[in-house]
This record gives structure tokens, sequence and C-alpha cells, in this order.
């Protein structure tokens, strides 16, 4: 009876050291996942360095490069059309735009590589006036090690990361953002 009683004991033992083993495992898969789609790479942008320069087009085909904004700040936004989100800050971004731009204050939003016309259609709907750049490639979205959207960075006149944000902004968030950025 003590031996089948210990027979027990060794097979929880070792029903507890497999569940230990499989859920290091599982831990380890994920961080490794997560580390190559979140950004850790030592090459992405990181708030209080120089962000990464890049070249990107408008719809128009209209060359947009990020150092050409040296001695301004910039609301560095990415984007896409399925992000619910992005729908609701849009039209806040762009009112913001209306206040900030000619204080030398500029967004850059970045759709990550969409369909023409389905970024087209987005622009007419929310009536947005700043720059909309597309990121084809997913290039610079890797860059800056962007997930989930939305994203955005702000960058001071000196070219210098300031802070990342993600997830819904209001019209306050905004606002404090633009406020931080401002030459």
């Amino acid at each position: 009876m003590v031996t089948w009683g210990m027979g027990v004991v060794t097979k929880k033992k070792r029903l507890v050291l497999r569940t230990t083993i499989l859920t290091l495992l599982v831990l380890a898969i994920g961080f490794t996942v997560y580390m190559n789609i979140a950004g850790g790479r030592s090459d992405t942008a990181e708030v209080g360095k120089k962000a990464p320069d890049f070249v990107l087009k408008d719809l128009d085909g209209h060359e947009y490069r990020l150092s050409d904004y040296r001695g301004k700040g910039v609301f560095l936004n990415f984007w896409g059309t399925y992000c619910e989100p992005c729908k609701d800050e849009m039209p806040a971004m762009d009112r913001q735009y209306q206040i900030y731009k000619d204080q030398g204050v500029e967004i850059l939003a970045v759709n990550v590589g969409e369909a023409e016309l389905a970024i087209e259609k987005f622009i007419n709907d929310y009536d947005l006036t700043f720059p909309v750049i597309v990121d084809e490639s997913g290039d610079v979205q890797r860059a800056y090690g962007i997930f989930p959207l939305p994203a955005t960075y702000l960058i001071n006149s000196d070219g210098i990361i300031v802070d990342y944000i993600t997830g819904r902004m209001d019209e306050a968030d905004i606002q404090e953002y633009m406020e931080r950025i401002k030459p």
C-alpha cells in the first residue's frame, strides 16, 4: 500500500514537471515571437534616439522624407482604414493639425500598405488635410517596430523621438502631444 502511494506521488511529480517544462517552452516561444514582431531588434526606433529616416509617397506620388522636417515637430502616426480607433482619432488629428501646422508641428500619417482605393476613400470620407503616405513594403513599419495600430511617435525639432504612444487618443491627448513637440 505504501509503494502504491509512492507511485501516485511519483506520477503527480512527473505531471507537475511535464507541465512546468511545457509552460516554460510555450513562454520561450511566445517571447521569441513577440520580440520579432514588436521590435526587439536593436535597429528599431527608440525614445531618446534619432528617428530613423525614410522616404514614402502619397497617393499622388509626392515623396515625403522625414529628415526634410528637421526644425519642426513631427506627429508620426501609423494607421489602417480597418482600425476602429484610427477612425475616431483622425478627425481630431486633422482639427489639431489646422491649429499647429502654423506653429511648426507637422503630421505624417503612414498607412500600413493598404489598397489605394481604400486609403483614398478614407481620406475623402474624413476630409483629411495632412499628408497621408503609404508604407507599401512595410519597411518603415518594421523600422519603427509598429504593433499594434494605431501607433504614434512624437519627434522633436531635432529629429529625436520623445515618446511612443499606442492605442486610442482623444482630441485632448493629441493637443497635449502636439504641444510637447512644438518647436
